[in-house]
């Protein structure tokens, strides 16, 4: 059976059944997709994700959503494997298969083909971009967040301390997975915000993924009140939006840098796919 005609049974004929059949297929994708092997449930949804059930449901133009949310991967940071066993995850949805056992092989090769072109397409380009900027939130990315953790080990290499004596990462983090749509997004544009309005001493404001930001900071007597200060301010922009509210819980913690600069790297990345 073609994905397409496999996609017609989700389909509805009224906007609240469409509606309840996106959440459906969305819900169900996200079960196969977890059992397939996706690393991070937290930063599974995305915009894209209901672009492409809603070229399912509508008979649109799945392999141009596909390549969208391919993209969309790329610069989260999901490497290649894992976008392509949620691609096989979502076929299997279509086909109505055992979700308890998942054939990643059964993919059909222009879904394949296309996904994996996508993501490298995007990849590469976020490889050779040189943009420290997170185009929607106005903060600085992981990338440059990767130049300053080694400006700072380089000046303490120099006056002779340990990197991990003096600056912690602040950790923003949001519940998102009951979340839909482009609300995710606003969500991580409040926090920035909150983040820059507590932290603005010349802190650096970063966003590592699509629920995870972070403050490099210098430990000091003031460092938790202002952590206090972010969770409580940060709850409090999100409840006046009635899209998020509840649904995006934040934790702020303190994370402690290790040793090594290497580490450092390597806790970056774990850190942004939380």
């Amino acid at each position: 059976m073609a994905v397409r005609e496999a996609g017609s049974r989700w389909r509805r004929d009224d906007a609240q059944g469409t509606d309840c059949a996106l959440r459906e297929l969305r819900a169900r994708w996200r079960t196969a997709s977890t059992r397939a092997g996706w690393r991070f449930p937290g930063d599974w949804g995305a915009p894209e994700v209901d672009e492409v059930c809603a070229a399912v449901l509508a008979g649109g133009d799945l392999l141009a959503a596909l390549g969208d949310l391919a993209r969309a991967r790329a610069f989260a940071g999901a490497d290649l494997d894992e976008t392509l066993a949620d691609l096989a995850a979502l076929h299997a949805v279509l086909e109505g298969d055992d979700l308890e056992c998942l054939d990643l092989d059964a993919t059909p090769a222009a879904l394949l083909r296309s996904t994996a072109i996508a993501w490298a397409d995007a990849a590469l380009s976020r490889l050779h971009a040189g943009d420290i900027t997170d185009t929607l939130s106005g903060q600085a990315n992981a990338d440059y967040l990767r130049v300053r953790l080694g400006e700072i080990y380089a000046e303490c290499r120099r006056k002779g301390f340990c990197p991990a004596d003096r600056y912690v990462l602040l950790v923003a983090t949001l519940d998102l997975t009951k979340v839909d749509g482009w609300s995710r997004l606003m969500a991580m544009v409040l926090v920035g915000d909150v983040l820059r309005s507590v932290f603005d001493g010349g802190e650096t404001v970063a966003v590592l993924g699509p629920s995870v930001a972070v403050v490099l900071t210098e430990r000091d007597t003031t460092l938790a009140e202002r952590a206090s200060d972010a969770r409580i301010l940060i709850k409090d922009r999100l409840t006046l939006d009635p899209d998020l509210g509840p649904s995006a819980t934040p934790e702020v913690r303190i994370q402690r840098l290790p040793t090594g600069e290497p580490a450092a790297v390597n806790l970056l990345r774990d850190i942004s796919r939380a």
